[in-house]
């Protein structure tokens, strides 16, 4: 059995069935228990909690091969054990019936003998199956008549609770069914016939499943395991393909999925991938889904291990997006031809975000503001539309991070250059173009120098100058003569292809 101090007394909080055979209960003194076991052998543990929810969780991912939504109970739902929600996949199994059969077949497989029901309501579930009542499976609306019989302790209440009741003479949850509900209210705390309406279906009882339920969901059982990633990836194309009428018929594409492999030794392991645009291309996932096995192969710290094989391969849509429907035939060559830039576009940073990592492909975005270094960020990669270029406002390719000071020579202060030194090279200028005016965000007063509130960034005159080489520049005069600055400044901003 295992034991834990619980308000500095140490009780025992879990129990084996010879420990029950000898009479030993869940809650009571660790000094009770042995003395009802001198001649039995008990042996005591230490309870590990963090240790018990860990493998409860590895429990529920192992679940999910019957239910894509599977919660764990705890402390908090009042109870113990697992949580599917088999609405709309008992009938993959033949039924409810064959469902709990091969579930408790599985986990006897594992050494995990346990206890299964079949309800309209988790509370209602828990309580048969924890209480060995009869039947397994409850029709809805059954509920009052399955959980009368049964002891306050189905209820999923505090000890404290329990004890009050008992002392009161309440052994049994008809007793409380069959009386009027304010007494219970003004004596009890709120939870006694909260749990009692959550098994009766008449209050809400929130689980939260280990994973987000998906959207769209289908999985395979295999006649023989398979380890080989080309085995594993054909699989998921066809799973995907099975998925695609939904799609189609939704209207949407999936955005983001989940591939599930369930080992023969009960192993799970689960890949996300994430996509840029929305699609229903099977054979764009089954790539993407074979660049992220062959990077976690590459990688020694995520080796995909298969054991013996796994047995069953399950495929999510966890997210979507509307897909317009875009017409296949007649289309002016221009729209057809930016269609398939823009798909081959999306499908080249999915296969470099799988292959390289979701945070080695980015892009740049246009941000609202006239400074150059404040136009355009960093972000998650992803096709988007650019304004349309402003030729009367070129802008350079190249743009550094920080403007460079240059040496210039002009023929009048507010004249363009004629002559500039840059990086220690002196560049005789042949033509220029400007100047393009952009003045300080006045809102942004002293952010950009770092001087205090009320101070003003300085104006900038922009030319465009090509050298006597050819090699064209991006220059700027910051502040305005005798208005802003008696000495104005040059920097190189950007260059030309």
């Amino acid at each position: 059995m295992l034991a834990a101090d619980v308000s500095g007394t140490p009780r025992v909080v879990a129990t084996n069935a010879v420990a029950e055979e000898n009479g030993v209960r869940i809650g009571e003194t660790l000094a009770d228990a042995r003395a009802k076991t001198v001649d039995a052998g008990l042996q005591v543990r230490a309870a590990d909690p963090a240790a018990d929810d860990a493998a409860l969780r590895d429990l529920a991912l192992w679940a999910t091969r019957y239910t894509p939504t599977v919660a764990v109970f705890d402390e908090k739902s009042g109870a113990d054990g697992l949580f599917l929600d088999i609405a709309g996949a008992a009938h993959l199994f033949g039924g409810e019936e064959k469902l709990i059969a091969d579930l408790e077949m599985r986990l006897a497989r594992l050494g995990l003998p346990a206890r299964s029901a079949v309800a309209a309501t988790a509370g209602a579930a828990w309580a048969i199956a924890r209480f060995n009542a009869a039947p397994r499976i409850l029709a809805a609306g059954a509920e009052r008549a399955a959980l009368a019989p049964l002891p306050i302790e189905a209820l999923r209440i505090s000890g404290k609770t329990r004890q009050t009741l008992r002392r009161l003479g309440f052994r049994r949850i008809g007793a409380l069914l069959d009386n009027p509900r304010a007494p219970f209210a003004a004596r009890f705390e709120r939870e006694l016939l909260l749990r009692i309406d959550q098994a009766l279906g008449c209050a809400p009882d929130p689980l939260v499943f280990i994973l987000p339920p998906p959207i769209y969901h289908s999985l395979r059982y295999l006649l023989e395991p398979v380890a080989a990633q080309e085995a594993i990836v054909a699989i998921a194309q066809r799973l995907m393909r099975d998925i695609v009428h939904a799609l189609t018929r939704d209207g949407v594409g999936a955005r983001t999925l989940r591939l599930v492999l369930y080992r023969v030794d009960g192993g799970v392991k689960s890949l996300d991938i994430g996509l840029t645009r929305a699609t229903r291309n099977a054979a764009h996932v089954a790539r993407l889904i074979a660049l992220k096995l062959e990077r976690k192969a590459e990688m020694s710290d995520e080796m995909l291990d298969a054991g013996f094989g796994f047995e069953a391969v399950g495929l999510a849509v966890t997210a979507t997006d509307r897909v317009e429907p875009g017409q296949s035939e007649l289309i002016a060559g221009a729209a057809a031809t930016d269609a398939g830039l823009d798909e081959r576009c999306a499908e080249l940073i999915d296969g470099l975000a799988q292959r390289l990592g979701p945070n080695s492909v980015q892009r740049l975005a246009p941000v609202a503001s006239h400074l150059p270094e404040r136009a355009e960020t960093a972000c998650a990669a992803e096709c988007v539309s650019w304004p349309a270029a402003d030729e009367a406002r070129p802008r350079p390719l190249l743009l550094f991070a920080r403007a460079e000071p240059a040496e210039v020579m002009a023929q009048v202060p507010e004249g363009p250059p004629r002559r500039f030194r840059w990086r220690g090279v002196l560049h005789g200028v042949a033509n220029a173009q400007g100047p393009e005016r952009i003045a300080g965000e006045w809102w942004r007063m002293g952010a950009a120098t770092g001087a205090g509130v009320g101070a003003s960034q300085p104006t900038r005159d922009y030319y465009l100058v090509e050298d006597e080489a050819g090699r064209r520049f991006w220059l700027y005069r910051e502040g305005l003569y005798e208005r802003e600055t008696t000495a104005p400044r040059w920097f190189v901003h950007g260059l030309f292809a």
